[in-house]
């Protein structure tokens, strides 16, 4: 039976995509030992439970302000900053022997109600810590040339820190100078009244006026 491995070695956009998403460059390998040769394998069903992992990494003031609403207060951060899942994703790994690349697709949202896009949005630099955690099932030939199926080792695990430079880079592409903001429908039905018989022509100068008109109403 194969004992497989894996590494994420990379990652990059896809080009030309019709949502943004990252292809990270997963390395399968096969554990041989004492000289054995590789297995056949036909093909990996193989399931990827990513997940995005803050504790492992520091964070500079300004970043730790932008973080308040996900994590509450650094003192407690020791209790809050957990491991948050990301995606799932699942893909055909093609016949090989030893090793193989594949592509990881993983769309990213830039809608600001997931704590994924607020966490990512929050950091100005650095790497973005991720762990990625395998299951599935193996095809393979024994050597009599007999079809065996097996699942994935339970522990098998990869880490890999993403570029916040990549993620940032990604979304300018897709939304240059823009973020989405999810709103209760009624909310959005009085801000659309509002837009309407102030005669305003985007949302923009909506939204901008209520702000001045709040921050003048604030002012001592």
């Amino acid at each position: 039976m194969p004992d497989l491995n894996f590494q994420v070695e990379g990652v990059e956009p896809q080009k030309f995509a019709a949502e943004p998403l990252l292809l990270f460059k997963l390395r399968v390998s096969e554990a041989l030992n004492n000289g054995l040769a590789p297995t056949p394998v036909h093909t990996v069903a193989l399931r990827c439970q990513v997940r995005i992992e803050p504790g492992r990494r520091t964070y500079q003031a300004a970043e730790r302000e932008r973080l308040l609403g996900l994590f509450g207060a650094p003192e407690r951060w020791g209790q809050t900053l957990k491991p948050m899942l990301w995606s799932h994703v699942c893909v055909v790994v093609p016949s090989f022997e030893g090793e193989v690349v594949v592509d990881l697709p993983i769309p990213c949202s830039f809608d600001f109600s997931l704590a994924a896009t607020r966490y990512f949005s929050a950091l100005d630099g650095g790497d973005l810590p991720l762990g990625f955690l395998f299951s599935g099932t193996i095809f393979f030939a024994t050597e009599e040339g007999d079809l065996q199926v097996r699942p994935i080792a339970w522990d098998k695990e990869a880490s890999f820190r993403l570029p916040a430079s990549t993620w940032r880079e990604l979304m300018d592409v897709f939304h240059p100078n823009t973020a989405w903001l999810s709103i209760r429908r009624d909310v959005f039905d009085r801000l659309d009244r509002y837009k309407t018989e102030q005669g305003m022509p985007t949302w923009e100068r909506a939204l901008e006026r209520l702000l001045a008109t709040a921050e003048e109403g604030a002012t001592p």
